[in-house]
């Protein structure tokens, strides 16, 4: 199953679609802020809530509860690391390798491809594609990406502000 979104600069108040390989809308992400943190909704292509990335407050490295139709799966947290951000899932064994600076990067539980993810240039604005193995895993596997990206952000916005 093929997922794609295009990349815009990240808004915990944007709202944008994500589509399959044919153009059509599969999931919503809709940006709220609220005092206990930011959340990025996941609503599926009839407008129902079925995920949530809700931002750990209060933490030196940005961590992510991931819930999913009400339930807390676990969390995504960056770990600290010299050369290459490395990311730890506590819902899963699942691993990231690859290029994370290029966003060229597969999601791996084990020897085990979960899904690939690509930036495609030459766009008016660049658009990430996640191709999921098994479609049962294509909520998770969006919700890993789009973690991904908000902590490549907020580590963006933090260099920036210096």
């Amino acid at each position: 199953m093929q997922l794609k979104f295009r990349q815009r600069v990240f808004s915990w108040f944007d709202t944008y679609d994500i589509t399959d390989g044919i153009g059509a809308t599969v999931f919503s992400a809709k940006g709220k802020f609220s005092l206990w943190g930011h959340k990025l909704i996941i609503l599926d292509n009839n407008g129902q809530e079925i995920g949530m990335l809700k931002e750990c407050m209060m933490r030196i490295r940005p961590q992510f509860k991931v819930i999913i139709n009400g339930t807390l799966q676990g969390k995504i947290i960056k770990r600290i690391s010299l050369f290459r951000p490395k990311f730890k899932f506590t819902f899963n064994p699942w691993e990231v390798k690859g290029n994370l600076f290029a966003f060229d990067y597969q999601i791996v539980d084990g020897q085990q491809l979960v899904a690939t993810v690509s930036k495609e240039l030459f766009h008016l604005s660049d658009t990430y594609t996640i191709d999921v193995v098994d479609p049962k895993d294509a909520l998770l596997s969006l919700m890993v990406v789009l973690g991904i990206d908000i902590a490549k952000e907020r580590k963006a916005r933090r260099r920036s502000n210096h």
